[in-house]
């Protein structure tokens, strides 16, 4: 497996900043888990925060940018290179402890195991 920066977007993915992409819908490799929340450009640090609705029981979870395969604008979705169990399964997105340095940390050790 090559590592690569989980929070940066593939340069295939047809991301171009400044585009708003809350509210896209995201589908991962075997069907879609739900729709943006807020998103993060933040250089090294870019993720979506994806509210999972009555899929998981409103669970918000974080995506790091390099999880993204393709942005659709035209049909407004977004497709992750996750499946839906791999996605219900990572940590809980916490709003209140999104500022503490090791926060992300977590994200990263569970997106970048090798995917099945």
């Amino acid at each position: 497996m090559s590592e690569y920066d989980i929070w940066v977007f593939l340069p295939t993915a047809g991301y171009q900043q400044g585009i708003d992409i809350v509210g896209y819908k995201v589908e991962a490799t075997d069907g879609s888990i739900g729709k943006i929340d807020k998103h993060s450009e933040d250089v090294g640090a870019s993720y979506l925060v994806v509210d999972t609705g009555v899929w998981i029981f409103g669970k918000h979870v974080l995506l790091p940018a390099g999880t993204i395969e393709r942005i659709d604008t035209a049909e407004e979705k977004v497709y992750v290179n996750r499946t839906k169990d791999q996605i219900k399964d990572a940590p809980e997105y916490d709003a209140s402890k999104h500022g503490e340095p090791s926060y992300l940390e977590q994200f990263a050790r569970y997106y970048n195991q090798p995917h099945m």
